[in-house]
């Protein structure tokens, strides 16, 4: 019992006002995505869905809230020297325009195996690409390096308060939207978007249910949930390159804590979630975006009597930055 009210007195790195502050500075800048359901898709799932439609958000993906709370709530003389990361992915690109709206530069470091459709991105909103090699080691140190040479202030892609309160707008919006919602499920990888997501709902509606999804290729969170502590994988393989990044020091705190359980599924539901999104509801997502579809068809979620009464589920469509060259070889096994 100890250790429990010690885990709820423990301060999470962003919450309810943080993400209310994240809100009024990015409500101006980021698109209010729509919340679309289908009847089709009801009707399959034997659930009410709502689907928050973040591929739809500027640069393609939810990052650019979390970019931008970062990026603006920089000082002046702090944001003059620009910003660095690393990233493969939307992060990369979400920071590239958060950047150029602010008008200043962006270094972003990226591993020459990204999606090409990931690197159009930050070259098409004037990021300076730095490359590096795949290892995680590689890309912490040049992206050291450019640190050292620029005084460029370092934006983490998940591990930081500033991208937790960004992210969780998205719960400031959903619930408002849909009020009915009673689950939420959402893509867990470095845990960034989860954690902001479950801290804004929870505290907007204590009794909400938080599930992630993750792939079987990556299922750090899943093995670290069931660890209850941080679990590292020597390897990934998974068609979600969105979803390839473990979990960090101040989001397990709040995945430990605030997601119920951690639904995992095959690369194969999540390809056929994604063409169920594309045929049904009409959007172009990611393999990233579409596992939170895939999760509540799978069997893990649909035979689980715990989750019989979740019966209004918002689902995080987290992203539609995809290779459509991928996608269609993907369609063709």
């Amino acid at each position: 019992m100890e250790a429990e009210s010690q885990k709820r007195k423990e301060k999470y790195a962003a919450d309810i006002s943080s993400i209310k502050e994240a809100h009024d500075r990015i409500k101006s800048l980021v698109h209010k995505t729509p919340v679309l359901s289908s009847e089709s898709l009801n009707a399959i799932s034997g659930r009410k869905l709502y689907f928050k439609c973040e591929c739809l958000q500027k640069g393609g993906a939810f990052k650019f809230r979390g970019a931008c709370n970062a990026v603006f709530s920089l000082d002046d003389d702090d944001a003059s020297k620009g910003v660095v990361t690393h990233s493969s992915g939307n992060h990369a690109a979400a920071l590239a325009l958060a950047a150029k709206l602010r008008g200043v530069p962006a270094y972003i470091v990226i591993p020459r195996n990204a999606p090409t459709c990931k690197v159009e991105n930050v070259k098409r909103y004037g990021g300076q690409i730095i490359w590096s090699d795949a290892s995680v080691r590689s890309r912490e140190e040049i992206a050291n390096k450019v640190w050292q040479e620029t005084g460029a202030i370092f934006i983490h892609p998940y591990n930081d308060g500033r991208i937790l309160s960004g992210q969780g707008t998205i719960s400031l919006e959903l619930l408002e939207q849909a009020p009915q919602i009673d689950t939420l499920v959402v893509p867990i990888s470095g845990g960034g978007l989860i954690s902001g997501v479950a801290l804004a709902a929870k505290s907007i509606n204590p009794s909400i249910r938080i599930l992630a999804a993750e792939p079987k290729g990556a299922d750090d969170a899943a093995q670290s949930k069931a660890a209850g502590r941080i679990i590292t994988l020597s390897e990934t393989n998974t068609i979600a390159d969105g979803l390839r990044a473990f979990l960090g020091d101040f989001t397990w705190p709040v995945v430990r804590d605030l997601v119920e359980d951690i639904i995992t599924v095959e690369d194969s539901e999540i390809i056929k979630a994604m063409k169920l999104c594309f045929e049904i509801l009409k959007v172009v997502v990611e393999p990233s975006g579409a596992i939170g579809l895939a999760a509540v068809l799978s069997d893990a979620f649909q035979k689980n009597p715990a989750w019989k009464d979740c019966k209004h589920i918002g689902i995080v469509v987290s992203g539609g930055n995809v290779d459509l060259g991928v996608l269609w070889n993907s369609f063709d096994k």
